[in-house]
């Protein structure tokens, strides 16, 4: 987890997408990419956080001990008004950010993370497709409070089950380190000696998406670090990524992420270049 300020966040040679960032409203939105960070603040306004990618690091949220953390895939989080933060990581992850910017606090005084919200899964995803490729009729004010209210939803378990932190942890490492290759679910389940079947059913219980699912993602996650740096034709990302060809990257990109990988790299180069922190 972590609810994080764009200012606090390390720039690596690695992370080329900027920060997208919309007013909407009493809202204010964005997308912040994944990237090393470290921040220490006390909230004053109540934000609402989903992690796309699983992150790790040291936090301290509402006390003044520092622990490590481990955030899964698809977790929803919530810091209160008035609550400390203190949180770093070496890597990040994406993360979507929604603050209440005007009016009253949202509702709850706790905050929590590594929550799995199928609705919230959805709003989030809508979401960073609309930041990554804004339209005139995206209804941000409507999916801003939509994701509060599954944030309000009070006392709802957690569960992880099988999928430990430090089997997502082994997991991740396994993942990166063969993602140009033919990586499969049977694979995945045989390194944390699992059956296929409850392997599939434990993630899927864990993070919310399927095994296949979170593979998909973690080869995006990838393309997009190596898209603006300008130098690697897109045909060789793909491959570099796992893909079988361009075109079954761009599919991936336009099913998932809204938008075609030329159409990041270009609105991602030209914010680069500008200093711009938005595409549009």
């Amino acid at each position: 987890m972590t609810l994080m300020s764009h200012r606090n966040r390390q720039n690596t040679p690695t992370i080329a997408e900027p920060v997208r960032r919309i007013e909407a409203g009493s809202w204010t939105i964005e997308l912040l990419p994944g990237a090393a960070y470290s921040v220490r603040y006390v909230a004053t306004q109540s934000a609402i956080g989903f992690a796309f990618d699983s992150q790790r690091g040291l936090h301290a949220i509402g006390t003044d001990r520092v622990r490590p953390f481990d955030a899964m895939p698809n977790g929803l989080a919530f810091v209160p008004v008035g609550c400390d933060v203190l949180s770093e990581s070496p890597m990040g992850g994406e993360y979507l950010r929604v603050i209440r910017t005007k009016g009253g606090a949202l509702a709850g005084d706790r905050p929590f993370n590594n929550r799995i919200d199928p609705q919230a899964i959805l709003l989030a995803q809508r979401m960073r497709s609309a930041l990554l490729q804004p339209k005139w009729d995206d209804d941000w004010e409507t999916w801003a409070l939509a994701l509060a209210e599954r944030a309000a939803v009070q006392d709802v378990p957690v569960h992880r089950g099988s999928i430990t932190d430090s089997r997502m942890r082994r997991l991740d490492e396994f993942i990166d380190a063969g993602l140009n290759g033919p990586l499969d679910v049977l694979s995945m389940a045989h390194l944390l000696e699992l059956s296929e079947g409850y392997f599939t059913r434990a993630f899927k219980q864990a993070t919310g998406k399927s095994p296949h699912s979170y593979l998909i993602d973690r080869r995006l996650a990838r393309a997009r670090a190596m898209i603006c740096d300008g130098k690697t034709a897109l045909s060789q990302v793909a491959l570099a990524c796992g893909f079988n060809s361009q075109a079954h990257l761009a599919s991936a990109f336009k099913q998932r992420l809204g938008v075609s990988p030329a159409q990041l790299r270009k609105s991602t180069c030209h914010s680069a270049s500008t200093g711009k922190q938005h595409p549009s």
